[in-house]
């Protein structure tokens, strides 16, 4: 984290495109200015693109990130859901976006940072949640 009180949205390689999309609207929206969040990418902070989800998520947790990712299932024993079975406690949720290609529609990609708000302005009651699916 760069300053204390920004919560740092990690996002996950495979939804960069819409992480941005996301972004974008924050900011030409003017959320940014009430809303202490940043976004970082994994090649911002150094994590190779062919980490596992395992590996994603502990690096989120060790950084007090929340992870944003699409709708990931298990698949194999380092997937994330298996990872948040076998590893999740008081941690910061996952925010899952329930269908990464409706991010390009305007109301969908609205009702997911009304959602998002909603999680960061009570994050301390969302902690040791799984996962959360926006929206």
């Amino acid at each position: 984290m760069e300053k204390e009180g920004v919560i740092t949205v990690l996002s996950d390689h495979n939804m960069e495109g819409q992480a941005m999309m996301l972004w974008g609207t924050l900011v030409t929206e003017g959320w940014l200015d009430l809303y202490p969040l940043k976004i970082v990418t994994f090649t911002q902070v150094d994590l190779p693109k062919d980490s596992s989800d395992r590996v994603v998520w502990r690096f989120a947790q060790e950084n007090d990130m929340l992870l944003i990712t699409g709708n990931r299932r298990m698949k194999g024993e380092d997937s994330l859901e298996q990872t948040l079975r076998e590893e999740n406690t008081s941690t910061s949720p996952v925010i899952t976006v329930s269908d990464l290609e409706r991010v390009a529609e305007v109301t969908y990609r609205e009702k997911c940072l009304s959602k998002l708000l909603d999680i960061v302005l009570d994050l301390e009651n969302f902690r040791g949640t799984e996962r959360l699916f926006i929206p």
